[in-house]
């Protein structure tokens, strides 16, 4: 991890680097925020202490870097400004390097954190985006049962509610057999998404039933579920083909042949099919998929 040092005093600015170094880091030092612009560093130290010069164009340049304010005292000018301006935190002026290294530490954990939790939504997003979810985000309440004949449909539905609202999602596959800990352990903040309900043996189900009463909870049933929790029903007619669902062979086929028919030519779409192109014909007026022009 490479740290820019942006300080004009270069006494103090040598051994915040040397004792970095020390500790495996990679240091450069500038001594005006000019110099500092054209720098490439994982982590900026950031001195307010620069006569005559604005900190506000390298915050705005790298507000996607971890920035620490090193300053002598604290106002709205030092810190509330460069805050809002996309710095992370701040350190005074004299500070141990034990104190920085926390922050740095803690900062590269937070730093990670969004970037894989950037990934998984972009895995998931990709992953369900051929799913069509027709229902209104905005009518959508919890505690809620939702019973439908594709899991997936529901978990486009859950996980586009959490990302638009904000909401902050706690999993809980019944499959698992820390599924009860992960309900009582859970961020009273959070909405649990729960699933694989069917695998539950009926007296473990009146078990989960009862311990969701002080839940804020979505609960997805591919079967029909007896509770007293409020319950809608949605299905599909284009299930998504996986290796945990076995699906007709018509189910199959008009799966396909809606979902490519416009990727592919007919002679290309039957060959992949493993049929001719007048089997697909008639699968198309069968299903009713015929293209439009």
């Amino acid at each position: 991890m490479k740290i820019i040092i942006v300080e004009n005093e270069l006494y103090l600015a040598q051994s915040i680097a040397s004792k970095l170094v020390e500790n495996g880091f990679e240091t450069e030092i500038f001594s005006s925020i000019k110099e500092a612009m054209n720098s490439n560093g994982d982590v900026y130290l950031l001195s307010t202490n620069l006569p005559g010069q604005s900190t506000s164009p390298l915050i705005t340049k790298f507000k996607e870097k971890i920035i620490i304010l090193m300053v002598s005292y604290i106002n709205n000018d030092t810190v509330g400004e460069p805050l809002k301006l996309g710095a992370k935190d701040y350190i005074v002026k004299p500070f141990m390097i034990e104190e920085l290294l926390r922050k740095i530490e803690h900062y590269q954990e937070y730093q990670d954190l969004k970037k894989k939790t950037q990934l998984y939504h972009e895995y998931m997003a990709n992953l369900l985006k051929e799913i069509k979810v027709d229902f209104d985000m905005d009518k959508l309440t919890y505690p809620l049962v939702i019973q439908t004949n594709y899991q997936r449909l529901i978990d486009k539905l859950v996980f586009e509610f959490a990302h638009q609202k904000e909401k902050l999602l706690t999993f809980v596959p019944l499959g698992d057999k820390d599924w009860k800990e992960k309900i009582e352990n859970a961020d009273e903040k959070s909405l649990l998404y729960i699933t694989e309900i069917h695998v539950l043996k009926k007296a473990d189900r009146e078990k989960l039933l009862a311990l969701l009463k002080d839940h804020d909870f979505i609960l997805c049933s591919t079967s029909e579920l007896e509770t007293e929790f409020p319950s809608i029903t949605l299905n599909t007619d284009s299930k998504l083909y996986d290796q945990n669902e076995i699906l007709t062979i018509d189910d199959y086929v008009k799966f396909i042949v809606n979902s490519f028919q416009y990727k592919f030519p007919d002679t290309e779409l039957s060959k992949k099919l493993g049929i001719s192109r007048k089997s697909l014909w008639e699968k198309r007026k069968k299903y009713g998929l015929f293209k439009k022009k």
